[in-house]
Formats: C-alpha cells, sequence, structure tokens
C-alpha cells in the first residue's frame, strides 16, 4: 500500500492542477482537502481519496499536457491568483484549459515565459541546481562603461539578497544596451545589478528560455515543436543528472 501514496503536492502537480510550489502554498491556505478534512503539508494520500481544492474535486485523470511559449507584455503580472490582480498571466492568455507559468517575469519586464499544465517540468526547469540558461536585453538610461560589463560579469554581491550573482555572459550591443544569460533566478536580479552600478534599467527583455526562443509578436502564444520539447527533455535530463552526480 505504502507504494501507491504520494504527497498531497506531487499528486497536484501530476494532474496538472499547479505546481509544487503553488500546491503547498495551497494546503498552506487550507484551501485544500483530503476526504473532507484540511491536511498538513507533507500529507500522503491513496489512489481512493478524494482531493478537492476550493471545494472543487480534483480527478486523477491522464490527460495530453500543454507546453506553451508566449511573449509577455509589459503591465501583465505572472500569477494564478486571478482574484488579487485583474492584470494577470491567466486572463490575459484566456487558453481553454488550465495553466500556469514557469518561473516569472515582474511586471514591467517583457518577453518570453512558458506555461503548461505539467506540473513535474515546473519543478525541474525552476530548480535552480540545474543552471538552465535565460538571455535577456537590456537598456539602461545612460552609456554603458566597460567596467560596467566586467562588473556585471563577473558576480554582484546583493546586500538586499545576501547573495552573489554568478558570473555571467554579458554583451555590449549599443550605447545603452546589453545582452545577458543568466543561470540562475534571483528575484528582479537584473534590476538589482544594475541599481548597484548606479545604472536604472529602462527596458528588459527575455528573448530565449534554454533552448526556446522568443519568435512571436508581443502578446502572442504558440505551442512547443516536437523538435523544441525533446531538445528541452534532454537537456533538463542531463541537468538533473549533473545535479545528482553531484550531490551523491
Amino acid at each position: 500500500m505504502a507504494d501507491n501514496l504520494k504527497r498531497i503536492n506531487k499528486f497536484l502537480s501530476e494532474v496538472g492542477y499547479c505546481s509544487r510550489r503553488e500546491a503547498d502554498k495551497l494546503i498552506d491556505a487550507g484551501r485544500v482537502t483530503i476526504n473532507g478534512v484540511v491536511p498538513e503539508m507533507g500529507t500522503k494520500i491513496a489512489p481512493s481519496d478524494e482531493v478537492h481544492v476550493d471545494g472543487k474535486l480534483i480527478e486523477n485523470t491522464k490527460q495530453k499536457f500543454v507546453y506553451l511559449a508566449f511573449n509577455k507584455p509589459v503591465g501583465i503580472v505572472c500569477t494564478t491568483d486571478t482574484r488579487v490582480e485583474k492584470d494577470n498571466i491567466i486572463d490575459f492568455i484566456n487558453y481553454p484549459k488550465r495553466i500556469f507559468p514557469i518561473g516569472r517575469l515582474d511586471k514591467p519586464s517583457e518577453g518570453l515565459i512558458l506555461l503548461t499544465d505539467d506540473g513535474d517540468i515546473v519543478n525541474k526547469i525552476l530548480r535552480a541546481s540545474n543552471n538552465h540558461e535565460k538571455e535577456y536585453i537590456v537598456t539602461v538610461d545612460k552609456p554603458i562603461s566597460q567596467t560596467f560589463i566586467k562588473h556585471m560579469s563577473s558576480g554582484i554581491y546583493l546586500e538586499e539578497l545576501e547573495k552573489t550573482t554568478k558570473k555571467c555572459d554579458v554583451k555590449r550591443l549599443d550605447s545603452q544596451t546589453f545582452s545577458i544569460i543568466l543561470t540562475q533566478g534571483l528575484n528582479r536580479q537584473i534590476r538589482r545589478m544594475c541599481d548597484y552600478l548606479n545604472y536604472e534599467v529602462s527596458s528588459l527583455k527575455r528573448v530565449r528560455i534554454m533552448n526556446i526562443p522568443l519568435d512571436m509578436p508581443v502578446g502572442e502564444y504558440r505551442e512547443l515543436t516536437k523538435g523544441e520539447f525533446a531538445k528541452l527533455n534532454n537537456l533538463l535530463a542531463a541537468s538533473t543528472k549533473t545535479y545528482l552526480e553531484k550531490n551523491n
């Protein structure tokens, strides 16, 4: 019987309701019940158990998952909480199935973000130790110096986060625009890095996540191609293997 048990957050992820991280938030808020009882974090369920979220039964049915690439406009918020934020990504896209964003782009930023109903792939992509590349084009408020490029590339200590940014690839594109490839996802990382060097970000656009490029107009989305998805899975498998080798 024990082999059939799984944590409630994993169950909600596997059936495509939300990511494990979002599931933990729902559980903590008391919005999830198992057989009519509000569970503790980490509670395991059996196949016969009934799980409800906000009173709605969540059924464990096999489905074909959706994987979307979306060009987020400035002003749209990457949240699934449509009750609180009117300019949310879910209402903007208005997709016929329940989907959720993988990671986030802050409200003043634009560009590529992935959305899905596959909770497991969300966890793999968000795992910071996997060092997945994300590329951005950034414009700042004054001319870029060579010192700026050097400091951005070599790492900056962000006191408010108590973390030093990882070394990254930074290239000057014109007098006030640069590209940067990150392999970590600290909150408002690029804006904080620029602010440390007394630069203010005028515009920030994400143009690539791993092997997925930004190639659709602002405000539009497309499904990942079979080739893109296959390569994405290969990259995820390789990075997960490297992580396990380092930690065992």
